[in-house]
């Protein structure tokens, strides 16, 4: 039977929602879109009127799907050219979803979902519907079919994986920028000097260009190693601005609630890095430069107000 207007409305209601769960699964939000619209299909396809909670049902559906995908992407990014890092979402972006407790701010952040992937679809799929949603375990138990008992035990092994790779600290949106402008003055300026003092000592420099954008297949370790690669990455040279397209601007912005350097060549994002900071100074820089994974954060910048940028590289 055709769907009504009210069971599609009833769907779309639950859009947002669905999207935002997904893309903490599954760190991409090309994938999200995708797994969403299984769902209406699968949706479209029910005996939509013996659904007696329509909610719960497509978040079943969807996680599931989810879970499906999780399992395929090992194997694809164990073939995966370079690091693999998630697909960043622009401060105010709808798919980042609900942010008004420090758990859901938590599970968005670009640190957490790079961290996330070390955990079992099923570890992923707890930590993601209890911290970010609320879902109690009953619920998420009937979603996995598991025992509550063993939903609450998942739940413990991911919050510990978690914490063990994460010492956050939450930092208001001038600090952020501070942050971010004072790194990127650092890094612009070409001596490695006024770096290293913005670095922890443990730092690590990650990027990702898919096998599209050059870059290295490991990740820069230590305080020494990251300010040089750095001072390099922002060092003016032609054979960077035609891969680039031109000189980009650099913005200081936030990515994932996190701060972040926005790079912009004619209104087309052709990189976001992504800091995490602890009290100690910059512990993470992790650089999305591949083009596929920047699609959505252009068509999101081009609806921001962004002003000037802080200079131009290259």
């Amino acid at each position: 039977m055709p769907l009504t207007a009210n069971d599609v409305d009833r769907f779309e209601a639950s859009r947002p929602r669905l999207e935002a769960i997904a893309y903490r699964l599954l760190g991409s939000a090309a994938e999200a879109e995708d797994v969403v619209q299984e769902t209406f299909l699968r949706w479209q396809a029910a005996d939509v009127d013996r659904v007696e909670v329509p909610e719960a049902w497509l978040t079943k559906v969807l996680t599931n799907l989810c879970l499906n995908q999780l399992s395929s992407a090992r194997a694809r990014r164990e073939t995966y050219v370079g690091q693999w890092l998630p697909e960043p979402l622009l401060d105010g972006d709808p798919m980042l979803g609900p942010a008004e407790t420090a758990e859901q701010r938590e599970s968005v952040s670009y640190a957490v979902l790079v961290l996330m992937e070390r955990l079992s679809p099923a570890e992923r799929a707890v930590y993601v519907l209890r911290e970010a949603f609320g879902y109690p375990h009953r619920e998420i138990a009937e979603i996995l079919g598991v025992t509550e008992a063993a939903s609450q035990q998942i739940l413990h092994r991911a919050k510990k994986h978690v914490a063990d790779g994460r010492a956050r600290t939450e930092i208001d949106e001038a600090a952020t920028r501070r942050i971010v402008e004072e790194f990127l003055a650092a890094a612009a300026s070409g001596r490695t000097e006024p770096l290293v003092r913005l670095l922890t000592g443990d730092v690590i420099a990650i990027g990702d260009g898919g096998g599209k954008i050059p870059a290295r297949a490991g990740a820069f370790e230590g305080v020494t190693a990251v300010a040089r690669f750095l001072r390099g990455l922002f060092k003016p040279g032609g054979a960077k601005r035609a891969l680039a397209g031109g000189s980009p601007g650099v913005y200081a912005w936030t990515a994932n609630g996190e701060p972040a350097a926005v790079a912009v060549v004619d209104g087309r994002v052709v990189g976001v890095m992504c800091l995490e900071v602890t009290a100690g100074g910059v512990v993470a820089v992790r650089n999305q430069v591949n083009p596929d994974k920047l699609e959505r954060a252009t068509a999101r910048w081009a609806a921001a107000d962004h002003g000037e940028p802080l200079f131009h590289v290259f």
